[in-house]
């Protein structure tokens, strides 16, 4: 999936501001010619699903092709890659590590008391409950500060187009998409990948020595949690206010090949910069 019919650095910048008129109007062209096409097309290819259930069954089955079709790349970060590999990896989601969660608070008063509970909760433990040593963003803080890298955002700047597609549609999905289930299928299916898509960090980072890979296993294990309570989330909106299915599922199939898109490019570029 590209991510290069915008220019994904300056759309970050527009999200991380209250843009002038004519900045708003540059922001939404953006988004009209990368995002809004993406959803609209799976959207438009969903099956036609009957039931949320039928929407869970369909979640599973996706991701099941997804870990079976794990190429080369997570397995060269995970049993292979040198430290200099693992360290342009982890430079290439800082800009997303250092602000975890952070753009999605906006998702909770978007949604049906009961499902908005049901995503809050979740964000309460990407926050650390309050205990700013367990947030997430703190735990990747740790990471950069073992491995020798700036703990600033602005030092990371200068990340892949791929990179800030990652950041920007999370930030879309919270902030900007409308309805709602696109979110809600977005960030189910995120939070179910997680822990199957960071196992190829965590055992490059225990591999290499690096003492401080809790972002990475910490995932692994509270996401699974997290799964459950955004499974919860989409019930609540069906039960509450009636639910699209189409759009669950384009939000679910988005998050799919965008964050693998992001992912599968950093590897490979660690790869081609570091021998």
């Amino acid at each position: 999936m590209t991510s290069d019919v915008i220019d994904q650095r300056r759309l970050y910048q527009l999200y991380q501001k209250t843009p002038t008129v004519a900045e708003y109007a540059e922001l939404t062209q953006m988004e009209e010619a990368w995002i809004l096409p993406i959803a609209e097309e799976y959207e438009r290819t969903a099956p036609a699903f009957g039931s949320t259930s039928d929407i869970m069954k369909g979640m599973r089955e996706h991701l099941a092709q997804a870990v079976k079709k794990s190429n080369e790349h997570y397995l060269h970060l995970a049993l292979e890659a040198t430290r200099e590999q693992f360290e342009y990896v982890v430079r290439e989601f800082a800009v997303d590590g250092l602000t975890e969660s952070l753009s999605l608070l906006a998702s909770v008063p978007k949604l049906p008391y009961r499902s908005g509970m049901a995503v809050f909760r979740i964000l309460i433990d990407e926050l650390g409950c309050g205990n700013e040593s367990m947030s997430h963003a703190q735990l990747y803080r740790d990471l950069l500060i073992e491995l020798g890298m700036p703990i600033d955002v602005e030092s990371y700047l200068d990340s892949s187009q791929d990179s800030f597609a990652y950041v920007n549609y999370l930030h879309w999905l919270a902030n900007r998409a409308q309805p709602s289930e696109y979110f809600l299928g977005g960030y189910a299916y995120f939070e179910t990948s997680v822990p199957y898509g960071f196992r190829s960090f965590a055992h490059a980072a225990e591999r290499l020595g690096v003492k401080n890979h809790a972002y990475y296993t910490e995932h692994m294990y509270i996401d699974s949690y997290h799964s459950r309570s955004m499974r919860a989330a989409i019930r609540e909106k069906e039960l509450e206010t009636g639910i699209d299915l189409a759009k669950v599922w384009a939000g679910v199939q988005m998050t799919g090949a965008i964050v693998s898109t992001a992912t599968e490019q950093a590897i490979i570029r660690s790869r081609k910069l570091a021998g």
